[in-house]
């Protein structure tokens, strides 16, 4: 089970915004991504619990900020509830639903999610639609997504050969287009997003 680190900064001025320490590996349902992250000041900022099915759909998903938190799964597309965190009986819970095929938000997990439900061979490109939940206040907000898999690179490391997947994700609303780079499943590097520290190697994700 891979432990690491990512350090977040806003990808259009480099400014940290903060870190991201996260565990993950294949389990009995199919994949599990457990992360808590942290502002420069090391106050807490946030948490997310995501687990995909043996499809990489979105089987359960949980996230905090903020005083919020939203659960959801893959529900004849998406489906969520968004509850203040100190409202334990959830009497002001707003429930949502999106035809989407998964999910989006701040956390390096969902880049991984969304390349590995689309499993593309190399060269293929295809849209996909996502419910996004971001900053503190977790709001949900649905937008398209264009994903090409532009290729692989092998890097030696002390463990072997390390295979590098190399996406371009292009935000169809506005244009929009950038580089993401993973490594079974872990982001190696994607805007605002790089990876610091590794305890062990990624995992292969099955094909």
């Amino acid at each position: 089970m891979p432990n690491g680190r990512y350090s977040l900064h806003d990808p259009h001025h480099g400014t940290l915004l903060g870190e991201e320490r996260f565990s993950c590996a294949p389990g009995p349902a199919g994949w599990r991504y457990v992360a808590k992250s942290y502002a420069p000041d090391g106050a807490v900022l946030g948490s997310v619990d995501l687990t995909l099915d043996s499809r990489s759909r979105p089987l359960r998903m949980e996230l905090r900020a903020g005083g919020w938190q939203v659960r959801g799964g893959a529900v004849d597309g998406v489906a969520w509830v968004r509850t203040d965190a100190a409202d334990p009986g959830g009497a002001a819970a707003v429930e949502g639903h999106d035809r989407a095929h998964g999910f989006a938000g701040d956390s390096p997990a969902f880049l991984i999610a969304t390349a590995r439900l689309l499993d593309l061979a190399e060269g293929a490109a295809a849209r996909v639609r996502l419910v996004s939940f971001s900053g503190a206040a977790l709001a949900p907000r649905t937008f398209d997504q264009g994903w090409t898999f532009a290729g692989t690179e092998e890097h030696p490391t002390d463990s072997g050969p390390l295979r590098v997947e190399r996406y371009l994700v292009a935000d169809l609303e506005t244009g929009e287009q950038h580089e993401v780079h993973l490594a079974g499943d872990v982001v190696l590097s994607a805007p605002g997003i790089e990876l610091e520290s590794l305890d062990s190697p990624p995992n292969p994700w099955p094909r």
